[in-house]
């Protein structure tokens, strides 16, 4: 899902989606979205998503989402971005274990690909959705690192930060299990600071955290700290972000947000 509702002159609806969103309340911007175009239905169902992946909850919700969406989507660019979000939800059942959907989410985003041509901005979310898969799933961080980096550079020709924060924070994810920590801090530090610069909170623990892994002490414990009161007054979102935060955590930073 791309940064709907971060730049200014974007209409009232879509600021206020932004605000909810950011703020981990998912149901409720979905809720201020009618489904009775393709466009509303897709984000609708991008939202509903999202939160399956950050809670671990609303699955049959985001089904029912998607399938909406699927049925009005008529070009291909709908048809892809509905691939894609499919592609999303398959990965997110797979990597929280609720259900074995790897090679649903693989055939998604593989027609997903076939939908939506290169250099247009759909294609850096699905570049870095392939990456995810990549990464998670069949444990490639070479071929992780090559979709991220094309998505990367969609990212910034289309002038989207949010996804930006994603593939600053993936990259260097991957450089830190490499032992590159100037470049694993660099890109940890700039995911952050888009984070912080757009508002979304719900995202902002887990990247205080994974730039914690790369600095020293007292800093490390500083920002985990930080991490950890988000992490709380957001009610214990994103779920897989707790282990994270626990007196000895990971050598890397969590992999999914």
């Amino acid at each position: 899902m791309s940064g709907n509702g971060t730049t200014a002159g974007d209409d009232p609806l879509q600021t206020a989606v932004w605000r909810l969103r950011s703020r981990a309340c998912w149901a409720d911007a979905a809720a201020l979205l009618q489904p009775v175009t393709a466009q509303a239905a897709l984000q609708r169902a991008a939202l509903l998503v999202e939160r399956c992946l950050y809670t671990e909850q609303g699955w049959e919700e985001a089904e029912d989402a998607l399938r909406t969406a699927e049925a009005l989507a008529h070009s291909d660019d709908e048809r892809g971005a509905a691939a894609c979000e499919r592609g999303q939800l398959a990965y997110a059942a797979t990597l929280h274990s609720v259900r074995d959907r790897a090679d649903e989410a693989r055939a998604a985003l593989g027609r997903a690909a076939a939908l939506i041509p290169p250099g247009v901005a759909g294609r850096a979310l699905l570049d870095f959705r392939r990456g995810l898969l990549a990464e998670n799933l069949a444990r490639s961080p070479q071929a992780a690192r090559a979709a991220y980096r094309r998505a990367h550079a969609g990212a910034t020709a289309h002038a989207d930060p949010l996804l930006l924060s994603f593939t600053w924070r993936h990259l260097a994810g991957l450089a830190l299990r490499e032992g590159e920590l100037a470049e694993a801090r660099h890109g940890f530090a700039e995911s952050l600071r888009i984070r912080e610069e757009l508002g979304y909170l719900v995202g902002t623990a887990p990247a205080l955290a994974s730039l914690a892994d790369t600095e020293t002490e007292p800093e490390a414990t500083r920002l985990r700290e930080e991490a950890g009161r988000l992490f709380r007054l957001l009610g214990g979102v994103p779920t897989w972000l707790a282990a994270h935060l626990s007196p000895t955590p990971p050598a890397t930073g969590a992999a999914t947000a």
